[in-house]
């Protein structure tokens, strides 16, 4: 059944049923049936929702996504993160040039990581592969991509053998540098997982970089160093970074050469309290917010870390305290220039932690202090007139008719345009969507 067909229908009430609630009381073969249907309709619902991702892409402007592209609209309104999103976007965009592909994929004859494979061999042949050549090649590597059976490693395969065939003058693998990757990301717990995929060029340069960084260093004593190799590398790469920051040759972001920022309250930081007052002061202040003042330091990219590491940390640091008020936003600290100044960049950090646009949360680094009233109309540069934006964000709020009015609790809320919202309802800054600690 293909994107045409009744997708509610598909699953019995008696299916529905069992694998809501009662999923133990089905046979075996009433158990693998179940699943397998549910998988399929799963399939199905995820073609669909490619192909209205297209025509999103397609059809929307910013001015009703509210964002500059589909990626990031679709990551803000759902819980897809920015690269789960952006391969949806990327997929349904090629769809549209590649009916072929497109028919097998909405028919859910092959996965969506398989109709990526082929639409990327597809947009980039071999240069030595003749145009009429193409229809048989989609051909067979459709056929290898199609069923419950096919593997990444069979189309992998069909691929790899059309690139010999068609042989060129392309560089080898290892000296083309457009197959260069570098992959950086977030973790569920907070930690940064670490990807890439290097020419053989750029890969000497790290190596050569790492080796004498990661070296095994004994103890005074002469015991050996018990680090792993992993261990003594990712120990390298730490202190590489350290330098370069250190270096001062990093350029500037946000005005400012790029460090580490750390946002912690003072009171935190110089609490030496015994451990049963700071749980019973703990207990009556925090209502379990991601967003509470007290109890948890910050940082730009990574976000939250415990007060013992920000204690750490503040003792090889230089950290401008920014008092904040009992909804966290800083106090006023001056109106008179025109331009944000550097203390007040940092107290717009500590409120708005990256832009405020509503499911936006672009890092501070990439922001600008927006006036919500014009400057040139007589607006203060003070904290109850700005606000971090990104430099899209900042530019929509000029050439749009999304509005900021300041809310009681001394943080910006959204206003946004009839075509987005015919009541104009307002919409909390993007680090507001949780209620904060009192």
């Amino acid at each position: 059944m293909g994107l045409g067909g009744d997708i509610q229908g598909a699953l019995s009430e008696e299916i529905l049923a069992t694998a809501v609630g009662d999923a133990w009381r089905l046979a075996e073969a009433e158990l693998l049936e179940s699943v397998v249907r549910i998988s399929e309709e799963i399939q199905r619902l995820e073609a669909l929702r490619v192909k209205l991702v297209g025509a999103v892409d397609h059809r929307c402007k910013v001015d009703v996504l509210g964002f500059p592209n589909a990626k990031m609209w679709l990551a803000s309104k759902t819980l897809l993160e920015v690269g789960a999103a952006g391969r949806i976007v990327l997929l349904g965009r090629g769809l549209r040039f590649q009916p072929e592909i497109a028919d097998e994929y909405f028919e859910t004859n092959i996965s969506a990581e398989h109709a990526a494979l082929i639409m990327k061999f597809c947009e980039r042949p071999p240069k030595g592969m003749p145009l009429e050549a193409m229809d048989d090649c989609r051909n067979a590597l459709l056929f290898a991509a199609t069923g419950p059976t096919a593997n990444t490693d069979a189309v992998r395969a069909v691929i790899a053998r059309l690139e010999r065939a068609f042989e060129s003058d392309d560089p080898p693998p290892s000296e083309d540098t457009e197959l260069n990757e570098f992959h950086a990301s977030k973790t569920l717990n907070g930690r940064v997982a670490v990807k890439g995929d290097l020419d053989a060029v750029a890969g000497e340069m790290l190596l050569s970089a790492l080796s004498g960084l990661s070296k095994p260093r004994p103890a005074q004593d002469g015991t050996k160093d018990s680090r792993t190799p992993g261990q003594r590398r990712a120990d390298g790469f730490t202190e590489l970074l350290r330098r370069y920051l250190d270096s001062g040759i990093a350029g500037e972001e946000g005005g400012e050469r790029p460090h580490v920022s750390l946002h912690v309250s003072l009171r935190d930081l110089n609490d030496h309290t015994d451990c049963s007052a700071r749980a019973e002061r703990d207990a009556a202040s925090s209502d379990g917010s991601l967003f509470a003042v007290d109890g948890v330091a910050w940082t730009e990219w990574m976000g939250p870390l415990s007060l013992r590491v920000a204690r750490l940390l503040s003792c090889d640091s230089i950290y401008t305290p920014i008092v904040l008020d009992e909804n966290g936003a800083p106090l006023d600290l001056g109106i008179s220039t025109r331009t944000v100044t550097k203390r007040q960049r940092k107290a717009l950090v500590a409120r708005d932690r990256g832009c405020a646009f509503p499911g936006c949360g672009a890092p501070p680094s990439w922001c600008e202090g927006h006036h919500i009233v014009h400057w040139s109309v007589g607006g203060p540069s003070d904290m109850g007139n700005l606000v971090l934006l990104c430099g899209f964000h900042h530019r929509l709020l000029h050439h749009s008719e999304w509005e900021i009015e300041m809310g009681t609790d001394r943080h910006p809320m959204f206003i946004p345009p009839r075509q987005v919202d015919w009541e104009r309802k307002p919409i909390p800054a993007h680090n507001q969507a949780r209620p904060r600690a009192s």
